[in-house]
């Protein structure tokens, strides 16, 4: 995957690659109005760059469509076809960041792009956890946040069923990444 360069003439990019064990995006939309229904995407894959000292950075992630997964093999079934997501002629989701937003030293917001089925919308993550620390058990530095953001399933061309089922959907994307990953 190829990595966005990063503005400003800083030289302390530090490059993470997404740990797909510990990285899931996860969707709920209201169903009917009776319920809130949840599933998540298994498959991400991505990259991180970012210049701690200049607040800089890209995020850069890869959902594959034919990973989702609602608990139920017939709706995944449904979610993958031309009705959804499309899996055979659009493969991936993907986010790519246009602006890291700081409130100090902690990530508040990734503002970026979000491209589904071919369309492709602002989305801004609002970040409600942010962390980096040395992790043991990669002998590595790793970074890991929660981030969340509402998109209209119309905007994407998924908007069957709506409105009874909510044309809004959250979507929750939790990732953790290792430093100089190989």
């Amino acid at each position: 995957m190829l990595l966005t360069a990063l503005s400003g003439p800083s030289f302390a990019v530090d490059h993470y690659k997404i740990d797909p064990d510990h990285t899931f995006t996860s969707f709920e939309y209201s169903h009917w109005g009776l319920s809130v229904q949840r599933g998540r995407f298994d498959n991400i894959s991505g990259s991180i760059a970012i210049d701690p000292d200049a607040k800089t950075g890209t995020i850069d992630i890869n959902i594959d469509t034919a990973s989702v997964n609602t608990g139920s093999d017939a709706f995944n079934q449904t979610l993958r076809s031309s009705d959804f997501f499309d899996a055979e002629h659009h493969p991936d989701i993907h986010f790519i960041s246009s602006r890291l937003v700081f409130d100090g030293d902690v990530l508040k917001q990734v503002e970026g792009n979000l491209t589904v089925k071919g369309v492709t919308h602002p989305v801004t993550l609002e970040i409600d956890h942010y962390s980096c620390r040395f992790m043991f058990i990669y002998g590595k530095q790793a970074c890991g946040a929660n981030g969340a953001a509402e998109i209209l399933r119309s905007d994407y061309n998924l908007g069957r069923y709506a409105p009874f089922v909510s044309d809004a959907v959250t979507l929750h994307i939790v990732v953790e990444a290792i430093k100089d990953y190989p």
